[in-house]
Parts: C-alpha cells; sequence; structure tokens
C-alpha cells in the first residue's frame, strides 16, 4: 500500500462512494485493527471502564474513587472511565476547575459532582460540535487539538477565562494542558526534566514566573518539551 497523507498507509477500505484508508501517523507505530467474530469476541477487548455519558453521580464517583490516582490518570484510564482520553480530559478539567495532580481520593462532595457535571457536559458539546461540523458525512481531518478549546494543545496561548498563559506538563509521552490560575491556585505544576534542571531556580507561582529575568512565559514553554 502506499504511503497515506501525513502517515504510513496500513489499511484500504473500498466502498462504492470511495475509499477509508487507515494511517499511522506517529513513530511509536501504535495503531491497531483487530478483527473479531461474534460478540464474546469483542467483549473481550472492552477494558471495563464506565460510560461516562450514561453515569449517574453515584456510579461516577464510584469509578473515580476506586483507586487513588490524579484526576489526569483516572480520567484517561479506559479501566476506570471509557472514551475520554488525553484531550477531552484537558477540557474537563478546566471546566471542572480543578488541578490534573490533584488525587482522587482527596477530593470532596463539591469537587466529585463538579468533575461529574464538566465531564457531561463537555463531552455532549463536543459530540454535537463534531456532528455538525460533519454534516452528516465522513469527518475529514480527524484531530484532538481543536483551536475553540479551552487549553488542550494551546500551550503558551491565553486561557479564554482568564487571560493566563496556558502551561503543560509532559509525563511519559503525554501532555496535560492546563490554566494555573483557573485550575492550580496560581502554582505551575513542575515538569520534571526541567524543574530537575532548574532546581532552585524553577517558578512556583505565575507571579515567580512572571518577574523572573529569563524565565517569562515564552521562555519556560519553550524549554518545556
Amino acid at each position: 500500500m502506499k504511503p497515506g497523507r501525513g502517515g504510513t498507509g496500513l489499511a484500504a477500505f473500498v466502498f462504492s462512494t470511495g475509499t477509508l484508508t487507515l494511517t499511522e501517523a506517529g513513530s511509536k507505530r501504535r495503531a491497531a485493527l483487530h478483527v473479531v467474530a461474534g460478540g464474546e469476541a469483542l467483549r473481550a477487548l472492552d477494558r471495563g471502564g464506565l460510560e461516562p455519558l450514561g453515569a449517574t453521580l453515584e456510579a461516577f464517583r464510584a469509578a473515580l474513587l476506586r483507586e487513588n490516582h490524579t484526576l489526569k490518570r483516572a480520567l484517561t484510564d479506559p479501566r476506570l472511565f471509557a472514551g475520554i482520553g488525553n484531550a477531552y480530559s484537558d477540557e474537563i478539567l478546566h471546566r471542572a476547575r480543578l488541578s490534573p495532580v490533584a488525587l482522587t481520593q482527596r477530593l470532596d462532595a463539591d469537587d466529585v459532582a463538579r468533575l461529574h457535571a464538566a465531564t457531561q457536559a463537555v463531552l455532549v458539546e463536543w459530540r454535537d460540535r463534531l456532528r455538525a461540523a460533519a454534516g452528516g458525512k465522513f469527518p475529514e481531518g480527524v484531530t484532538a487539538f481543536r483551536p475553540e478549546m479551552a487549553v488542550h494543545g494551546r500551550h503558551r496561548q491565553p486561557c479564554p477565562d482568564c487571560g493566563t498563559a496556558v502551561q503543560r506538563i509532559v509525563h511519559a509521552e503525554n501532555e496535560t494542558n492546563y490554566c494555573p490560575r483557573c485550575q492550580t491556585e496560581g502554582r505551575i505544576l513542575s515538569d520534571r526534566s526541567l524543574a530537575r534542571l532548574l532546581k532552585d531556580d524553577w517558578p512556583r507561582t505565575i507571579e515567580e514566573l512572571e518577574r523572573t529575568p529569563g524565565f517569562g512565559v515564552r521562555s519556560l514553554s519553550q524549554g518545556s518539551t
């Protein structure tokens, strides 16, 4: 198969109206196709996560508090919640005004209720946006980065709610985007590799970041890769 635009072509599905090509754009080669026969074989691939759009607050709370993880990890764990992923977890946490590194079992009842409401609101909003954009056709240009998003993929750009530059941390090849004023009470979360390099010079708040020569928002963001 010839390479598809944006990556190597892995498979092509030919229909009377056109061809659908599965491509692998990333260097890690993680894309996969599973061919299964019957419901039992399909259910074997289910990681068991709760479907968040149909979840009651009680069911959501039970899944969230089953293990003690950071909120970012919990929301993206397919054993706990189905289909949220990296991009929408950033948007959900921004909407809920919660830190991505807050531990699940330290949340109070109001935090959990706010997160539950934000999860459903963000997923419904983006489901409807993407359906409208597709206009009843097969979606093109599928991407996790959308200019209308509040924080995901908007590193160094202003938060739409408060204007503070969106920050990010990178861990295990996953990027977390957040607003320090809206979500972390002005604290700059530690990007492990850069904080280890800067040690005591690592700015811990937005105020420190803005007044430290050489470590303004632009220079810090460029280093945090």
